[in-house]
């Protein structure tokens, strides 16, 4: 009984360390691999900063032709919708009466003509006259003074002349300017007065036109602060780039011509000329259009791929960051405005900063990644195979 009561107990003590020793020797849990993701190296370059502001197009110059004498239209000298040149007639009126006006002045200036070349005579021969007291110094001078009265005539029938002239040459109305005539608004046989309210027809000069837009004053304070201080440099001399309706890039840029020196009171906004060249008549008065302003340029700007920002719950720009030890940190950044497909950092990030821009969704604060620069991946990655020879 005592052997096999001794047997059990080494038995026991066996088993007991046995346990024990497995017990201790098991292994810990292995961290997961880290997960990989691509990155963008945040490098400051020069930033050309624009602001696309809304605008209509305004013909260059405009005139609305009017009659300046009363008559009836004869004709209608041009095709509506065309182009006329300056001084080419646009409409013929009855002109008879005008000119008998002419034709009358000119026998008034005939006759005032007549009579100068009698008080030139009469006044030579009392010149010679008065000398040898043959006549009375008060005859002389009744004389010297018809002279002068008749030559005073021939000035004012002359005058009178030039103006049945020009009030006849008012019978054939003209463009002012060369550009694209509207519609006519009176035909042949109508009746027109001088300096009538309505007009007969609009002519516009489009080529080159303008296209006038709009800006907060908010935006110029702005713009202002950023000059003054450094941040940017002055872009009054860019081209300005002008979006049509459909959203497609016109193919003339425009120039900067004017700034407005009075805010509006009532938009709090300013107004700005743009002089675009229109030589094919593409763009027309009254259309709406965008202008991509220069605001000047930020010589480094910081700029980041869109899908690098996201926002947090309560609404906040964040982007996530591959740390020196590898592992993702997470920023609050501030942006200002969008170059392209990239967003304008203002804050947040700095020179050298790796943004993840590919692998959000598989990553969190704090974990481990394994970072691959944006283009890298192609030069890795094996070639491909080559294809096989064809069978013969």
């Amino acid at each position: 009984m005592l052997i096999t009561t001794r047997l059990s107990l080494l038995t026991i003590a066996t088993l007991t360390v046995l346990l024990a020793g497995c017990g201790g020797g098991a292994p810990a849990p292995q961290a997961p691999p880290p997960t990989p993701v691509t990155v963008v190296t945040v490098v400051p370059e020069p930033v050309a900063l624009t602001r696309e502001l809304p605008g209509r197009v305004h013909p260059l110059l405009v005139a609305e032709v009017r009659p300046q004498v009363s008559g009836i239209v004869k004709k209608v000298l041009f095709t509506e919708g065309g182009r006329v040149e300056a001084g080419q007639p646009l409409y013929q009126l009855d002109d008879a009466t005008y000119l008998a006006d002419v034709n009358s002045s000119k026998a008034q200036l005939a006759r005032a003509q007549a009579t100068l070349n009698s008080a030139q005579l009469t006044a030579a021969r009392a010149d010679e006259l008065v000398k040898i007291e043959a006549v009375s110094a008060q005859d002389h001078e009744n004389a010297v003074a018809a002279l002068r009265q008749a030559e005073a005539e021939v000035g004012m029938m002359r005058a009178a002349l030039d103006r049945a002239k020009v009030t006849a040459s008012y019978a054939r109305i003209v463009s002012p300017i060369a550009g694209r005539i509207g519609k006519s608004t009176v035909t042949q046989g109508a009746l027109v007065t001088a300096n009538q309210e309505a007009a007969l027809a609009t002519v516009q000069q489009l080529d080159p036109i303008y296209v006038d837009v709009t800006q907060s004053s908010t935006e110029w304070l702005e713009l202002r602060r950023a000059l003054d201080s450094g941040n940017l440099s002055d872009g009054s001399d860019v081209p300005v780039s002008i979006l049509l309706e459909d959203g497609s890039r016109y193919e003339h840029d425009g120039k900067l011509v004017f700034s407005e020196v009075t805010v509006d009171t009532n938009t709090g906004s300013y107004a700005l000329r743009i002089v675009v060249d229109n030589p094919a008549n593409l763009l027309l008065p009254g259309m709406y259009v965008r202008a991509a302003v220069s605001k000047g340029e930020r010589a480094n700007g910081l700029l980041v791929p869109q899908p690098a920002i996201t926002r947090d719950p309560t609404g906040k720009a964040i982007a996530m960051v591959v740390g020196a030890d590898g592992k993702v940190e997470q920023r609050t950044v501030q942006v200002s405005q969008t170059v392209g497909n990239r967003w304008l950092v203002e804050s947040g990030l700095a020179a050298g900063d790796k943004v993840i821009v590919e692998g959000l969704q598989k990553i969190r604060p704090g974990a481990a990644v394994k970072p691959t620069e944006r283009g890298a991946e192609a030069l890795a990655a094996p070639p491909p195979p080559a294809p096989a020879p064809a069978a013969r």
